[in-house]
């Protein structure tokens, strides 16, 4: 992490002011496998804290399994809290991964754009989705999530950047080490707001 940052700071003063006020970012960590994938579909568009407390719903109503998810009623998603389209969204990935049409585990052995490719035939799955698969399962060391409103805001009000192609074409100087930049991003983002979240 250490060569990230000194990198980081280096492109850009910013990172340093954000360490120097905040401290270093937490590195988010998450176990790979349909369990994950569920989660991340909860948390579209919605906070993490909400998306957890549904997603412990799940876990304590049943084992989250592709088995389990694929065959609960719509009724049993709703009484869960959970949208009808995430439902859909969740059926789809439990039937890909039961039609071994998507080999979970295998992602792990595969390059980021591969993982990208193979995980966005599924409705449901988004870049954003992958994005985040891709950083706190696969701890892939160079990705901008800039379907992230969290990131976006704070490029906006910290490069003055509002443009997202701007933003793409600036944010590629923080490679190889973009996920670190994301991390120093939110870690911002959280702090100035005084939010704590557990990743």
């Amino acid at each position: 992490m250490q060569e990230a940052i000194d990198f980081l700071t280096n492109k850009n003063p910013i990172f340093q002011e954000i360490i120097d006020k905040y401290g270093l970012p937490p590195i988010p960590k998450r176990p790979q496998g349909f369990e994950t994938l569920v989660l991340l579909i909860l948390e579209q568009q919605v906070s993490i804290d909400s998306a957890k407390a549904t997603f412990l719903k799940i876990k304590a109503f049943t084992n989250c399994s592709p088995e389990k998810m694929y065959v609960l009623s719509d009724e049993e998603f709703r009484a869960l809290g959970v949208s009808r389209q995430k439902t859909k969204y969740i059926k789809i990935l439990a039937g890909a991964i039961l039609a071994k049409e998507l080999d979970v585990a295998s992602l792990a052995t595969k390059s980021a754009q591969q993982v990208r490719e193979e995980l966005i035939q599924l409705k449901g799955i988004g870049n954003w989705t992958i994005d985040i698969y891709l950083m706190f399962c696969l701890e892939e060391p160079d990705l901008i999530p800039l379907g992230d409103i969290a990131v976006v805001n704070t490029i906006k009000e910290l490069l003055d950047i509002h443009d997202k192609l701007e933003m793409e074409i600036h944010t590629r100087q923080w490679s190889p080490y973009r996920s670190y930049a994301t991390y120093l991003l939110w870690h911002y983002y959280l702090n100035k707001r005084n939010r704590k979240i557990t990743y």
